[in-house]
């Protein structure tokens, strides 16, 4: 029966849309073997990832205006399962939540939208998007070919298709929606549901489709997508690692080009270099026909609340073209967005000519695309790590180290992907309002728990996660018992599943520790001295975000696995519990007045809660909180949260894996603004704590006489089927271009360098060859202005090294 019922799902895909053997679904969205078609017409797309619950509806705006300006075509986001249904039944589409109001958002500025609806979209967000009450459905297992599963991924994207369909979102109905997902990487865990997998991925595809949404389905990291969906990549070198896609009739679609990686606590950041991003990007496209790459992630946000995965910071993605604050990082915005011109100038070529490919080395090789007419666009591919030289069409071309160089039309080079001429940019955090006073912070201390103030009971030791329903971080495990012995000297052994765990004996700390990202589990072993008599035990077991990846997430247990004193085991034994922290469950956080607090005490006390007021800074600059000088804990504002913080859990270089903690304006009033943190550790000093300005401090741009123009100075014009390159200005040299952010200008020339300065922006000297007039020069063009540009040339700068090629570098402070 299995076998019969593969092959009937198998017709039912191939045959449920009539027309999908020429393209997709729609007469307004189709593909073929080369590109989305979208309204009659074949498109190459970029897309950038923001989602809109990591960021706030007031930044909304401006990222998707800044991604459109970075040449963008679409937006793409995930829907997040656990935060539009908190509760089963009970939905919540307002505020970062307002999934709709997102779509018009990006609709009005002429974008389009990808929805990868999932609904399991794991992205580093807690459970994978999955709400915990779903573990709780009798006989349920997650993304298998499972009735109770089934049953309730079905009910809840047909909620989002309806919510899509109602407000006219579908690009089949006028809106932006041009592709949605299905599922998310499959294939990493379906080996794991054995016979179950399959029928699974079928039954997906299907099921999606069966909305008839008029737009096509993707499938990321799923080979063997069935029917009419797409099978799409995801990782940093797609055009190196993807297959193609499985039927000649669909397109090659990047879901997911890594901009940089998630970090987790303990981890150094990982940087990606804006070279490597564009050297992928565009051999996707050369070698492997892409038509659309999505940036993962344009913008990362910030994972507010409790929303992050296990042990993953609370900025996401900072190093995203689009930084955790919306700043353009620099120059990776710059050079990607300088990228999407030159592959838009080859568009009719790559859309519509013949792919050829010419070996021009042992590792050089060249893509090149070539109508009837005559139009015609190569990439010139240098994989290797040398420079060099390579014969094209009978001219010579050279080649930068493990770059592309592209030629719109076969014969001017318009962009190499390892020659950045964007700037540099470099951010600092200002203090803005220092929280020094003492007078002005108060405290409270968190009961601890004992036995007999529990009205949770039982004889075990109970799973943390299904005991929580994942309402709070914490779980309190307590019991008492009777010590007879005369030696008040013993050993508490916990062996913990959880990802932090604090002991304590008789209201005293006795311990703590913790786990580490994918070895969350940990024994403490600490040392306690015991009254003769009743002793009472509390065990607080904290979680920093649940799992968000592999297979049989229903399945996982969390919190305490034995406990032991002396030897004896108390796993079987009268245990009382405690959901979450006392002044959380009272949410002292946005009502002070039910709990009773102390002026700030100079001992200080683990699992205690601070709190101060303040007004806003003035401007519109984003800050953030430095919480340098505290330990682990949740940080609220005005009754929001903006995270959790672990400042003491130090990378192996010696330093915070995240010390600032993003302030949305929009969490803020004009005067009065309450502070909350609960801190969870001892050794902190919240008069430390100060809320800072970001703002870009300095710009640097390092440009060469064998860079090339912008691609925007260029102007391709078509005569009689031909492609001619003219330059808007022929004679235009090379030039280094500054800009300060908005409301700021170039108060200072750092440094600056005609000749062959040594170096980079981050660590620069003069070389043997400088000309003595190049600060003054740069200053004479620069200073006071919020932009300059300053071209790499004799004429302005004399020639202080003739024969020599000349580089440019100016390394300026913006105020």
């Amino acid at each position: 029966m299995k076998m019969v019922w593969f092959i009937l799902c198998g017709f039912a895909l191939l045959f449920m849309n009539p027309g999908t053997s020429l393209a997709g679904v729609n007469n307004n969205v189709m593909y073929d073997g080369r590109s989305l078609i979208i309204d009659g017409q074949h498109k190459i797309l970029f897309s950038g990832s923001i989602h809109y619950p990591r960021s706030t509806p007031q930044m909304w705006p401006s990222l998707i205006a800044k991604a459109k300006e970075g040449g963008i075509d679409v937006i793409q986001t995930y829907v997040f399962w656990n935060l539009h249904e908190p509760q089963k039944g009970q939905f919540v589409f307002n505020g970062r939540s307002d999934i709709v109001a997102f779509m018009k958002e990006v609709h009005r500025q002429g974008l389009y939208v990808c929805l990868r609806i999932g609904p399991f979209i794991e992205s580093e967000w807690t459970y994978g998007g999955f709400p915990v009450w779903l573990r709780n459905i009798p006989g349920i297992v997650f993304r298998s070919d499972n009735e109770p599963y089934k049953a309730e991924m079905q009910r809840f994207t047909a909620k989002i298709v309806d919510l899509m369909k109602s407000n006219e979102l579908y690009a089949s109905q006028g809106g932006p929606i041009i592709l949605s997902q299905i599922e998310n990487e499959y294939k990493n865990v379906e080996s794991a549901f054995h016979e179950r997998g399959p029928p699974y991925v079928l039954w997906a595809a299907s099921m999606a489709e069966g909305f008839q949404t008029g737009v096509p389905w993707v499938m990321c990291k799923q080979d063997d997508a069935p029917g009419a969906v797409i099978n799409a990549c995801n990782g940093m070198k797609c055009g190196e690692t993807f297959a193609g896609p499985n039927a000649p009739n669909k397109p090659a679609i990047w879901t997911e080009d890594w901009t940089s990686q998630y970090q987790v606590y303990g981890d150094e950041p990982y940087l990606r270099r804006a070279e490597d991003i564009a050297y992928h990007v565009a051999l996707f496209i050369a070698k492997n026909k892409g038509s659309y790459v999505n940036y993962y992630m344009y913008h990362g946000g910030t994972n507010f609340g409790r929303t992050a995965s296990e042990f993953v910071t609370t900025s996401y993605y900072d190093e995203a073209p689009l930084d955790e604050y919306g700043m353009p990082n620099e120059p990776k915005y710059s050079h990607l967005k300088e990228l999407h011109a030159a592959v838009k100038l080859s568009i009719s070529p790559l859309l519509a000519g013949e792919q050829t490919v010419v070996n021009l080395g042992q590792s050089q090789t060249a893509y090149v695309y070539k109508v009837k007419s005559g139009e015609c666009a190569a990439f010139l591919v240098n994989n290797g790590s040398k420079d060099a030289i390579v014969q094209f069409q009978n001219s010579p071309y050279q080649l930068y180290p493990k770059s592309i160089s592209i030629l719109p039309d076969c014969k001017s080079v318009a962009f190499n992907t390892g020659k950045v001429s964007a700037q540099h940019a470099t951010r600092s955090w200002t203090p803005t309002q220092k929280f020094d006073s003492h007078q002005n912070w108060q405290e409270y201390n968190e009961p601890i728990p004992t036995y007999d103030n529990t009205s949770l009971r039982q004889n075990i030791i109970v799973d943390q996660m299904r005991t929580t329903n994942d309402l709070s971080d914490y779980l309190w495990y307590t019991f008492s018992f009777q010590h007879d012995s005369p030696n008040p000297e013993s050993t508490l052994n916990v062996q913990t599943h959880g990802h932090v765990l604090h002991s304590f004996v008789n209201g005293v700390l006795v311990g703590s520790g913790h786990g580490v990202h994918r070895n969350a589990g940990f024994a403490l072993e600490s040392k306690v001295n015991l009254n003769k008599g009743i002793n009472h035990v509390s065990l607080l077991s904290a979680m920093v975000g649940l799992p968000d990846n592999g297979a049989y997430l229903e399945r996982r247990d969390y919190g305490l696995h034995s406990v032991k004193i002396d030897g004896k085991d108390f796993s079987t034994y009268a245990w009382g519990y405690q959901v979450g922290l006392s002044g959380e469950n009272l949410q002292i956080y946005t009502d002070t007045s039910k709990v009773q607090w102390h002026r700030l005490s100079s001992t200080k006390h683990p699992m205690t809660w601070y709190k101060t007021l303040f007004d806003a800074p003035a401007g519109n600059d984003p800050v953030a909180l430095n919480l340098g000088s505290m330990g682990k804990g949740e940080v609220w504002i005005n009754g929001q949260s903006i995270g959790r913080y672990w400042v003491s859990f130090h990378t192996p270089k010696g330093t915070p894996s995240q010390t600032w903690y993003h302030v949305p304006r929009s969490f803020l009033k004009p005067t009065g603004n309450l502070l909350v943190l609960i801190e969870e550790e001892t050794g902190v000093d919240p008069v430390k704590i100060s809320l800072d300005r970001i703002s870009v401090a300095k710009v640097c741009a390092l440009v060469s006489e064998t860079h090339l123009h912008p691609v925007s100075t260029w102007m391709y014009q078509r005569t009689s089927g031909n492609l001619n390159n003219t330059r808007q200005n022929p004679g235009r040299k090379p030039t280094a271009k500054l800009r300060c952010p908005p409301n700021s200008y170039i108060s200072k020339i750092l440094y600056a360098s005609y000749g062959n300065p040594s170096g980079d922006c981050k660590t620069y000297a003069a070389g043997s060859c400088h000309s003595e007039d190049s600060t003054a020069v740069v200053q004479k063009a620069c200073l006071g202005k919020r932009r300059c540009s300053v071209s790499v040339s004799s004429e302005k700068f004399g020639d202080p090294c003739p024969r020599i090629s000349k580089t440019l570098l100016v390394d300026a402070q913006c105020a």
